[in-house]
């Protein structure tokens, strides 16, 4: 029942995933007697998948509210009343395991999981194109190994679940991080030997190599293992696929979508098919828009604005510090992000994507896995130039963990990266006690799981 449960959601799923590897047909009759049964099926259920990670609980809201609001980047904006409590409460870390965001995490992450498992479970039993069998494989790997890392990065002991699930009375066990992302180090080599260089034309979007190698450094990365990390973003830098865009502007609005320094985005496509992205209105202030309504979330902190140095031309390229409303005619003084700035089609409902990956987060990640030196500050010191900046060296003050995070934080500003930026380097408590709050390293698990799963152990900052 659960599996086709699944397969029901999928079939309302599946449609256009990104600006064009899209559905080729409905298949609201299909079931999983019928399902899953040719080359054509898992092409649809991988869209399926990738189509996950366009969810509330995903990329769409709660990676974002996770990740950035719950980091020295981002508030909820003024409002912190009725359904605007949920963001406040995660912005100063005394969300409860009731949290509306949270639990949608939870949830949306493992659709995504369950929908990857399915796939691998059932795909080596279909004969088809090898080279397609293999690439859809290795995206699901891949994507399987990215609402993981979320999962990790959140809440730390989930249940590791690497095959579909049948029995709905199964045990629960909980694995750690440590163990959650050792196992995703194993995936996505296999990801990489799976997928191919690049993605280009029908398939523009889809996971690659690149892709798979900056989440396996990633991995690394938060797992202390520097050598195994280097080598990864070695392969991305010696593939020749990316560079750096010459303007830190062409990166942002929908005309820049994929571009040459764009390693992995989460697709969207407008047009009143429920799959255009809701960043636009989410993210400018209340009438501001021509087109849908401002809601003002995720607002960038005075911090966030005194972090950029003097002459830093991403800055305002990132955010704004006003806005004029136009019905009114007047100058607001506020901060918004403008890095996800367009013109929706209607409310909520626009072709911007979201960046995922990035040529500029390998080069802060190779220098993060080579550690101070010449090599290291030549990496950072590439991205500098691009934003107007001369360069660092070891006789510039603060130590080089400090320098190199810093310049991940303006460069990467509002992209999700903060909050697991800040545990990765070990100073998350420490840099948001500094802004005067009493934080806590991980989210509750929803109380939903607790009840419902037998052994599930609450994380001990939230019993």
């Amino acid at each position: 029942m659960k599996s086709k449960i699944y397969v029901l959601i999928m079939a309302m799923f599946l449609v256009s995933c990104g600006d064009d590897f899209t559905n080729l047909s409905p298949i609201s009759q299909r079931n999983v007697d019928n399902f899953y049964t040719n080359a054509n099926d898992f092409v649809l259920a991988i869209n399926a998948t990738y189509g996950g990670f366009q969810a509330n609980g995903t990329y769409n809201q709660s990676y974002w509210v996770m990740f950035e609001m719950r980091s020295d980047n981002t508030d909820q904006g003024p409002d912190v009343t009725g359904l605007a409590n949920e963001f406040a409460v995660v912005n100063v870390f005394t969300e409860n395991a009731l949290n509306q965001f949270v639990g949608d995490a939870y949830r949306d992450s493992y659709v995504v999981i369950t929908r990857a498992n399915i796939i691998l479970d059932k795909i080596d039993a279909i004969t088809m194109d090898n080279a397609l069998k293999n690439r859809i494989k290795g995206e699901a790997l891949f994507l399987r190994s990215l609402a993981y890392y979320h999962l990790a990065i959140a809440f730390d002991k989930v249940p590791l679940i690497l095959s579909e699930v049948t029995d709905i009375n199964a045990a629960v066990v909980q694995s750690n991080a440590t163990e959650i992302m050792t196992r995703l180090a194993t995936d996505l080599t296999q990801a990489v030997e799976f997928l191919p260089q690049t993605s280009t034309g029908v398939n523009l979007g889809r996971a690659t190599k690149g892709a798979a190698n900056a989440l396996l450094a990633k991995v690394y990365l938060t797992l202390g293992q520097r050598s195994q990390a280097e080598a990864a973003l070695r392969a991305i830098v010696n593939s020749g696929q990316y560079r750096l865009v010459d303007n830190y502007a062409n990166l942002w609005g929908v005309a820049n979508e994929n571009n040459a320094e764009s390693i992995f985005e989460i697709q969207y496509r407008a047009g009143g098919f429920g799959t255009g992205s809701p960043f636009t209105n989410y993210f400018s202030p209340n009438g501001n828009l021509q087109n849908g309504l401002g809601n003002a979330r995720n607002r960038p902190t005075e911090d966030m604005w005194l972090a950029y140095e003097e002459g830093d031309l991403r800055r305002n390229i990132s955010m704004a510090n006003s806005y004029v409303n136009p019905a009114t005619g007047l100058t607001v003084d506020a901060y918004w992000i403008l890095k996800f700035r367009s013109e929706p089609f209607t409310n909520n409902d626009s072709d911007l994507n979201w960046p995922v990956f990035r040529y500029a987060d390998v080069l802060l990640m190779l220098a993060e896995a080579l550690g101070e030196g010449t090599e290291a500050y030549g990496l950072i010191n590439q991205v500098r130039a691009r934003a107007g900046l001369g360069p660092i060296d070891a006789s510039t003050p603060g130590t080089f963990a400090e320098k190199l995070l810093q310049e991940r934080r303006v460069e990467l500003a509002f992209e999700n990266h903060r909050w697991a930026d800040l545990k990765r380097f070990g100073v998350a408590a420490s840099v948001m006690q500094s802004k005067g709050y009493s934080p806590k390293m991980l989210f509750p698990i929803p109380q939903r799981e607790i009840d419902v799963s037998p052994g599930m152990q609450q994380n001990e900052e939230h019993r």
